[in-house]
């Protein structure tokens, strides 16, 4: 029998200030109205978007053709000796599959990075094993369509033809879908068009490259099934509406941050990856219009934000009886995806705006492509040099008299408002740079605030819409450093590093023009630089 989905509410006063919330909206039938997709839950000016956005309330039933068909293409590539399967994808494409992929115990290579080096170390696996599924709903992303033309290349200089190993997932009618006949690609799946990029987890998304990963994927929307018909009820004790009502409560009385662990323990076991799902899924719902809620994801239940947390911050564990947790929810993977979408839906109604829209997205990747379309020869002028490490700052926040990185990065705690947050967007390699997730843990312990962690340019599918459409108390941290090595993009007038800098540079320019106060801290050498900002960090809080 499948584990049923829960939630609890830990913490007596924000029980308190739910419950009532949850029976108003089990009263005005929130749940069944969903579930039947009625798009004027959130107002009338939502209504265009959400009409087109709802499918996803029932994808336990209508993604069920695809399992076998998912199935017979792993069986065909196994017989021909290919095992090895790479994603490039961004956002929805990507976090669903590496969390269902971690959950069952199979291997996913995921490139979700402009990150020369992660490219490279992806392009140095075995290739005669290995395909390669591209997920993109239109087939524009810049940091996928460089990743198919990379590995298009690879193969056929190995000798391999590349059409026979590479899969698509794309919407139907999609650009994409017309560039993958002409190039005679394998396989092409088409997505359901009516379900957002960060609810697609159950689509052909989520379920293609983790069936052809070995992942249990008709398991995982019998998990779905089993849950779905408990959040189309309209009952105060619907998992889904005491979930959304705990948020929209913690909001009303400035609660505004949601930090989510998905270990279950400080050893770190539990649904690796979840927390990062999750925080596209909130963060691109509801932050907007000012407004919304921030998910933090945090290591473990004792990690700092969360044992810890002040009063600006409600804090979830996805298990029962996540140690700290005001609020855990529980069950499997499949029935947790729909849980947290459905409460996410109905948060968004609970705060007034629109979930299903991204308004602030494009503007970074607008930014980019300036970058792009006028390159510059010439750096940009560090404010000063510290060691392996350049100092950049716009605006006036940075003091003159500003000599080292501790001095700076002192500076940019300075500049966060009383209950702000700090967000850490890491424009490396997730990989061989992965010793600066450190610094999370270290800058939550040292200013006090809400501090969240991102690869660059991953997040900018994710929490970046929230940095800009959000609540405007954040201050950020780049972190970019020279690489050893580039990779050119076939037919493109620029390389990984090109992209990868213009990236970040497009993203600072945007919070910058919004009043946001930006400090890029520009590695010469990545260990070393990396090493120096860590002991700077450290300083600032002795």
């Amino acid at each position: 029998m499948t584990e049923q989905i829960s939630v609890e509410i830990v913490h007596s006063g924000l029980n308190a200030e739910a419950e009532p919330l949850a029976a108003q909206l089990a009263e005005e039938q929130v749940a069944s109205k969903l579930t039947a997709q009625d798009p004027t839950l959130w107002g009338p000016e939502a209504e265009p978007e959400s009409a087109i956005r709802l499918s996803w309330t029932t994808l336990h039933e209508t993604s069920r053709p695809l399992v076998a068909e998912i199935l017979a293409l792993r069986a065909e590539l196994h017989a021909e000796g290919v095992d090895r399967v790479v994603l490039a994808g961004m956002g929805g494409s990507s976090l669903a599959p590496e969390v269902i992929c971690a959950t069952a115990g199979v291997a996913l290579v995921v490139l979700d990075t402009t990150d020369p080096g992660q490219v490279a170390d992806a392009l140095a696996g075995d290739l005669t094993r290995t395909v390669l599924v591209v997920s993109s709903k239109s087939g524009g992303t810049v940091e996928t369509d460089s990743h198919r033309r990379i590995f298009a290349k690879a193969f056929a200089a190995n000798g391999i033809e590349a059409a026979r190993r590479i899969v698509v997932v794309t919407d139907p009618g999609s650009p994409f879908q017309q560039l993958s006949a002409d190039e005679g690609y394998r396989k092409v799946f088409l997505a359901d068009p009516h379900v957002g990029g960060r609810y697609s987890a159950l689509t052909a998304f989520g379920l293609v490259p983790a069936g052809l990963a070995g992942a249990d994927i008709g398991g995982l929307l019998d998990e779905a099934a089993a849950a779905a018909t408990v959040l189309s009820q309209d009952s105060a004790d619907n998992p889904a509406l005491r979930l959304a009502a705990a948020f929209g409560a913690a909001h009303a009385r400035g609660a505004e941050k949601v930090v989510i662990t998905s270990a279950d323990s400080a050893s770190g076991a539990g649904l690796a990856g979840f927390g990062d799902w999750a925080e596209q899924l909130v963060a691109e719902s509801t932050g907007k219009n000012g407004t919304g809620l921030l998910p933090v994801a945090v290591e473990s239940p004792d990690a700092a934000g969360f044992a810890d947390a002040g009063e600006d911050a409600t804090t979830v564990g996805i298990a029962p009886g996540t140690p700290n947790a005001q609020l855990t929810t529980s069950g499997p993977l499949g029935g947790l995806f729909l849980l947290w979408e459905y409460a996410t839906a109905v948060a968004g109604r609970v705060l007034g705006i629109n979930p299903f829209d991204q308004p602030d997205v494009e503007a970074a990747k607008k930014a980019a492509r300036a970058l792009l379309d006028a390159p510059t020869s010439a750096p940009a002028t560090p404010s000063f040099v510290d060691g392996a490490v350049e100092v950049h700052a716009a605006g006036d926040w940075l003091p003159a008299e500003a000599a080292t990185v501790a001095d700076a990065v002192r500076a940019l705690v300075a500049a966060l408002p009383k209950h702000g947050y700090l967000s850490v967007q890491a424009y490396l390699d997730r990989l061989d740079d992965a010793s600066a997730v450190v610094l999370r843990p270290v800058l939550a312990v040292v200013t006090g605030v809400q501090t969240t962690f991102g690869w660059g340019p991953r997040f900018l599918h994710s929490t970046g819409q929230y940095h800009k459409g959000g609540h405007q108390n954040g201050a950020f941290l780049q972190l970019t450093g020279v690489n050893e090595q580039d990779l050119e993009v076939p037919d493109r007038p620029y390389t990984l590093s090109v992209l990868q800098l213009a990236q970040a540079l497009g993203d600072g320019s945007v919070l910058a023009g919004h009043g946001r106060p930006v400090l890029r801290l520009h590695l010469t050498d990545r260990a070393a630089g990396l090493a120096q900002v860590v002991k700077a960090v450290q300083e600032v809080g002795e």
